[in-house]
């Protein structure tokens, strides 16, 4: 299963690029613009990755990105993980970046996107690999703030393949940012959020009716409201699924206790995804193989779920036959 599994061309729609930071990028970037970590080695970083719930991750996840100051460090970011993505048979990756962590570091939205958009260059040309841009917006920052930053990536509007919504949930309902949201559909930029990970089902109801998003990230409360589920299913709504984080983040117990199976047997169309994955465990291979040892999927499950990736990508026409193709070559 394994082999299959790396042979299976793999869309990652939910990803983070920040939280690709490797310990040992994290320290080598951390040389190279001569900043102090609190940490003493590699291994005491990884120590840290023993979470208690989504904030414990994100004060670490905000104390690494310190390091990247510079559109080569971006560059160098977004290559790093391209390359282990492409080693494990990911052939689409969309990535979420979140300018305001940035700005409030004095690191300008064109440094960002310098250095971002290079790596999305190199990565089509030297690894034949598409990818995405997802402007994400931090839900726990004023949502003023957000349409500052909206307003001033005015630049980039075009490059944009979506603005989306993260950062801590609690307390932080998809309602704040009706105004942001409606100003990305005015500019005919497709929307994303995260919603219904430790939040409640009614955040992904305000996500679909207050910001008209095509794509859940994550989602896996809605198995609380059964109605929500038949909705979710009916109009055909992609849940971005990420079950390492779910278990590192402590959202489910143990990868035994996930609700993939069950939101698989409600009908709805899921994906899989890796998140952060330098700081829950594994890139897409792994959050495949996690869920081919929890749940003894068959080639078939898998087939469909990476089927499912590819056919909801913000991708080409073009782009998304060939890559129906090279998956139906993979079967």
């Amino acid at each position: 299963m394994r082999d299959f599994l790396r042979r299976l061309p793999k869309a990652e729609l939910h990803l983070h690029i920040e939280g690709t930071l490797e310990p040992e990028l994290m320290f080598s970037l951390a040389e190279r613009n001569g900043i102090s970590l609190p940490f003493a080695s590699v291994e005491e970083v990884r120590e840290a990755f023993d979470f208690n719930d989504l904030q414990s991750f994100l004060d670490l996840y905000y104390q690494g990105m310190s390091v990247l100051c510079t559109a080569k460090d971006f560059h160098d970011l977004a290559m790093d993980y391209f390359r282990r993505a492409n080693a494990e048979g990911v052939v689409h990756v969309e990535m979420h970046f979140d300018p305001q962590a940035h700005l409030a570091r004095g690191v300008e939205l064109p440094v960002v996107m310098e250095g971002l958009s290079l790596a999305r260059r190199r990565a089509q040309r030297e690894l034949g690999m598409s990818t995405a841009l997802i402007m994400a917006f931090l839900r726990d920052r004023p949502a003023e703030e957000a349409m500052e930053v909206m307003e001033s990536a005015a630049p980039y509007w075009e490059m944009l393949d979506a603005v989306g919504l993260d950062s801590a949930e609690q307390g932080n309902p998809p309602a704040k940012f009706v105004e942001v949201f409606e100003r990305a559909r005015e500019l005919g930029i497709p929307r994303v959020a995260h919603a219904g990970e430790e939040g409640p089902p009614a955040y992904i109801r305000e996500a679909l009716d207050l910001l008209d998003v095509c794509r859940i990230d994550h989602g896996v409360r809605c198995l609380e409201d059964p109605a929500l589920v038949a909705r979710l299913r009916d109009e055909g709504v992609v849940l971005t699924v990420c079950p390492l984080s779910n278990v590192r983040l402590r959202v489910i117990e143990r990868m035994a206790d996930h609700p993939l199976p069950q939101l698989l047997d409600a009908g709805l169309r899921l994906t899989l995804n890796s998140d952060d994955p330098a700081y829950f465990g594994g890139g897409m291979l792994a959050n495949f193989e996690a869920c081919a040892e929890a749940f003894g999927w068959s080639r078939e499950v898998f087939v469909q779920l990476a089927g499912t990736a590819i056919e909801s990508a913000f991708m080409s026409d073009d782009r998304r036959l060939a890559l129906h193709r090279q998956l139906a070559q993979a079967v």
